[in-house]
Parts: C-alpha cells; sequence; structure tokens
C-alpha cells in the first residue's frame, strides 16, 4: 500500500502573522467579551502580563492601548486598567418585528429604552437606488429596476453603533411616506401594515465581515476589527418581499441572541 502525504501543516503549526500586541490584545478581548474578566475588574498588572506573554514593557502598554480605543478598558493615571461596564450589548432580534402599536415609538428605540439606554435614529438619506446584488436578490428585482432606500445610523448614549440601511420596492414605497426623507412615526413595519403589507415572516442572515471605508468611519471604529452584517428579509402576505435592511454594527461591541422553541 502506498502511503500518500502532504506538508499541510496542522492548525497547531500555523503561523499567526499578527504582531506580539495585536496577539495579546486578542487574547484579554476574549477573555473580557467571555466574562472571564468581568465589567469593572482590573487586568492584570504589566508585570503579569509580561511574565505570561513573554513581551517587553512597551508591547504591553501598545495591547492595552487597543483595548482602550476599543472601548472595553478604562485606564487612569495613577490606577490599574479596569475592564468598562457595559462593554457588550446583547440584541435580541426577534424584539423588534412586530409593529409598534398606535402612537408607540419605533421598537428599536424602546428596547433601548427598557435598557436604560438613551437611543437616537438619525435619517441619512431617502432616494431610489440599485441596491446591492444580494439585495435586488432578496427583493426579486428585475435586472434594471430600482428600490427606495432608507438610509440612517443609530445611537446609544450619543455613541454610533448601527448603520442601516433598508430597501422597499418601488411598487410598495413609491409616492407613500415610506419614500419621503422625514421620520415615521412608529417605524415603517407600522406603516406597512397600515398600507396594507402587514409583515409576516422574517429571516436573517447574518456573517462577520472586514468594514467598509464607509462603516469604519460612520460607526468610528477604532480598528478593522470585524463587523456583524446582518441581511433581513421581511415577507408580507403570499410570501411576497416588503423590506429587505442591511444592518452593520461593531462586532465586538455586540452579540445576537435567538430564542428557539423545539418543534
Amino acid at each position: 500500500m502506498t502511503v500518500h502525504t502532504t506538508d499541510t501543516p496542522s492548525p497547531d503549526d500555523a503561523p499567526d502573522r499578527r504582531s506580539l500586541h495585536e496577539r495579546i490584545a486578542a487574547d484579554l478581548r476574549d477573555e473580557i467579551m467571555s466574562g472571564d474578566l468581568a465589567p469593572g475588574a482590573p487586568l492584570p498588572s504589566t508585570a503579569q502580563l509580561k511574565a505570561r506573554f513573554e513581551a517587553a514593557n512597551a508591547t504591553i502598554q501598545k495591547a492595552l492601548q487597543v483595548l482602550k480605543d476599543e472601548r472595553l478598558v478604562v485606564g487612569r493615571a495613577g490606577a490599574s486598567v479596569t475592564v468598562r461596564d457595559h462593554r457588550q450589548r446583547t440584541v435580541r432580534p426577534a424584539a423588534y418585528l412586530a409593529p409598534s402599536a398606535p402612537g408607540e415609538p419605533y421598537r428599536w428605540l424602546a428596547e433601548a429604552a427598557k435598557l436604560g439606554a438613551r437611543a437616537q435614529s438619525t435619517l441619512l438619506d431617502v432616494r431610489e437606488v440599485r441596491p446591492s446584488a444580494d439585495v435586488a436578490a432578496a427583493l426579486r428585482l428585475a435586472e434594471d429596476e430600482t428600490a427606495v432606500l432608507r438610509h440612517q445610523i443609530l445611537s446609544v448614549d450619543g455613541e454610533p453603533v448601527e448603520l442601516v440601511k433598508s430597501y422597499y420596492p418601488t411598487a410598495v414605497a413609491r409616492g407613500t411616506a415610506v419614500a419621503e426623507k422625514r421620520k415615521i412615526r412608529g417605524g415603517t413595519p407600522a406603516l406597512l401594515a397600515e398600507l396594507g403589507f402587514p409583515p409576516r415572516l422574517s429571516t436573517d442572515r447574518v456573517s462577520a465581515r472586514v468594514p467598509t471605508q464607509e462603516q469604519y468611519q460612520a460607526l468610528r471604529l477604532p480598528t478593522d476589527l470585524p463587523v456583524l452584517r446582518t441581511l433581513r428579509v421581511v415577507y408580507s402576505d403570499d410570501d411576497r418581499p416588503i423590506e429587505a435592511t442591511v444592518m452593520v454594527k461593531a462586532g465586538h461591541l455586540y452579540e445576537l441572541q435567538y430564542d428557539f422553541v423545539p418543534e
């Protein structure tokens, strides 16, 4: 029998090409986001980190600066570096799907308020555009067909946290408040329901990506850490797609929680 071998290295042999301070920051970031380093807890001392990672003082300080820039830790003169409170928000997408009750604020704002946060949505643009290929396919648009874009940025306590681009078929949105550059009381789900397009089903496709230039600047990202990109498609009666939204969040500040009931 002939035994064939390859020179492909095992995962343990694959080199980590990041600089040492980036690797140190990555390990500490994981401990923070996993809860091993709890909110308010001090990080190990510089001496402890130097011994643990066999690194120079300057390298440790560069790693800590990365975490400070990412708003995961806080450092003050003469005091230890500590884990920042409320460093990561858990988002339950199901909580935002149903239309708001008449006279009630948009659900995203209401859910943020429940957590004691001051939330705000800023409408940046409303116009007809040719969307990206995945959005066009989700809305089942013809090759030359456009959609109405509502582009906004969401902020919590004054910090930009999510970039949102919602697209609507022109047959649904043209000539309605959806196509006007103004905020919609209760959000577009409530308006679509009023227009005869009640949301019946929503599907999410979530991926981690390197931020684009637009996303990097709009979200004020400190580094090129991945962002969470969600493509949400909302269907009305007869399986008709009425909305496709691309939502982009800073990956190190958010996690998504989905609850499932076994059949």
